[in-house]
């Protein structure tokens, strides 16, 4: 059969918008109105000219419109203990206004991080409490997510002995296990495809993208014998208290967000932790404790079923629109 040039193209064309829709790449952005950047166009650097990469060590380009430098970034897709919306270690935080502070909680409760109208993120924290010390060792054990009438959860499986050849992650979507091939890159989306989950690397690293709400960037690590030796948390031998290394980015906050860390995001937030002091604990645990790792139940807990059953039915209606027309099904995206 003859192909001729005009259809060539046509079939190129083709598979570059499928392959850009696929990844949801990016290589520059027009910020439009409503963000501080906007009317200004950003373009990723050299040292990271795209958003995407199939080496899960390098480094992929990262634009955000509300951020004040308006400008490109290059990073890693591991969590960046040391960056804001981070969430490691005996639990250090580094909030929205960019300082550090530590949330203890309790072992074995769980505690909302983040609490909106749409969106509600909890953490269990595990730990133990060695003899003759006033508070427990804690760490960020999983991680309940709940939005548009679904929920999801990632943890970290306990062990006994650690293995960088054993993949320690567990998720969930409504209850249900999720399966993702242990490769690097491999994809799970969601029915609505509004959940992303993506693996970093073959084991115990994922990147969880909530469409147009948020990124949760996952990475699972033990106490490790080095640690235990400088923090003296006297770890048992039965458990090396798998946990979870997190960085959250966000895409749609209220202002009047809470939780231990989405308070830290509210345009009015004054923080409570003083200046120079080297380790500043934010208390609290009564207003943010849940009673699950997927519910809304606490003191400050703003999520509601029933606002984010709206969001819910107003995405479903935007993605029914016909957009296809003109791209053959492959490159428009409607937008009310």
């Amino acid at each position: 059969m003859e192909i001729t040039k005009s259809s060539s193209v046509i079939i190129i064309l083709l598979v570059f918008v499928s392959s850009l829709v696929e990844t949801n790449a990016y290589y520059y952005m027009n910020c439009y109105g409503g963000t501080r950047c906007s009317g200004k166009y950003i373009r990723c650097p050299a040292e990271c000219p795209n958003s995407v990469s199939n080496d899960p060590k390098a480094k992929v380009c990262q634009i955000d419109c509300n951020k004040p430098t308006c400008r490109a970034v290059c990073r890693h897709r591991k969590p960046n203990c040391n960056a804001p919306g981070s969430g490691c270690y005996d639990p250090r935080f580094i909030g929205g206004d960019g300082r550090v502070f530590y949330f203890h909680g309790k072992s074995n409760q769980h505690f909302s991080l983040v609490s909106d109208s749409n969106l509600q993120i909890n953490g269990r924290f595990i730990g133990h409490r060695p003899a003759n010390r006033a508070r427990d060792y804690t760490w960020i054990q999983a991680l309940g997510v709940l939005f548009n009438s679904q929920t999801f959860t990632v943890e970290a499986t306990k062990t006994a002995k650690w293995s960088n050849e054993v993949d320690h992650l567990k998720l969930t979507y409504n209850g249900e296990f999720i399966d993702l091939n242990e490769v690097t890159l491999s994809t799970w989306f969601s029915p609505s495809k509004d959940i992303k989950v993506e693996r970093v690397a073959s084991k115990n690293s994922v990147i969880v993208t909530i469409e147009n709400v948020a990124e949760i960037l996952v990475n699972v690590v033990p106490i490790t014998k080095e640690d235990d030796r400088i923090h003296n948390y006297q770890v048992p031998k039965d458990d090396c208290f798998a946990h979870l290394e997190v960085q959250f980015r966000f895409f749609s906050l209220s202002p009047k967000v809470d939780g231990v860390l989405g308070k830290t995001y509210r345009p009015d937030f004054e923080n409570p932790a003083k200046p120079g002091v080297a380790m500043p604990v934010v208390g609290g645990e009564d207003s943010y404790k849940t009673t699950s790792l997927l519910s809304h139940d606490c003191a400050s807990c703003l999520f509601s079923q029933e606002s984010s059953a709206e969001r819910d039915t107003s995405a479903k209606m935007i993605r029914t629109l016909d957009c296809t027309k003109l791209s053959y099904g492959l490159g428009i995206v409607c937008k009310k």
